[in-house]
């Protein structure tokens, strides 16, 4: 593996992380209101909540096989911006976010720079 492939691997390897850190929320109420700063006193709220958090466990260990995989890469790449993008540009739209959700923006900045290093040494071929 290349100079270039480690690069690649070790930026995947921090969006997956930054990716896999809310899976956490699957564990309730407590740990939501940790990572998000919410109260999560509806059940209805916490479900979708906790849906969240798998789904952003799935991305992240795409990301995560993506690392290792080179066929996985692209996908996993345009998907995580796809991601991270959208919610930047809702908090964006929004506004007004509590800290809690401003370390989520913070971190998905460090992700979206991670990703796109990742794209960039996949684009670039060395002559």
């Amino acid at each position: 593996m290349g100079a270039l492939e480690w690069l690649r691997a070790l930026a995947l390897g921090l969006a997956a992380l930054i990716h896999l850190l809310p899976l956490s929320g699957v564990l309730g109420g407590e740990r939501l209101q940790a990572l998000y700063g919410l109260r999560v006193d509806e059940p209805n709220l916490a479900l979708l909540l906790q849906h969240r958090a798998v789904l952003f466990g799935l991305l992240g260990l795409a990301l995560l096989i993506a690392a290792l995989r080179p066929t996985w890469q692209a996908p996993a790449i345009a998907a995580g911006l796809v991601s991270t993008l959208s919610f930047l540009l809702l908090a964006w739209s929004l506004g007004g976010l509590n800290p809690a959700l401003q370390r989520v923006v913070t971190a998905d900045i460090v992700a979206i720079a991670a990703l796109l290093l990742a794209a960039g040494t996949l684009l670039f071929r060395p002559a």
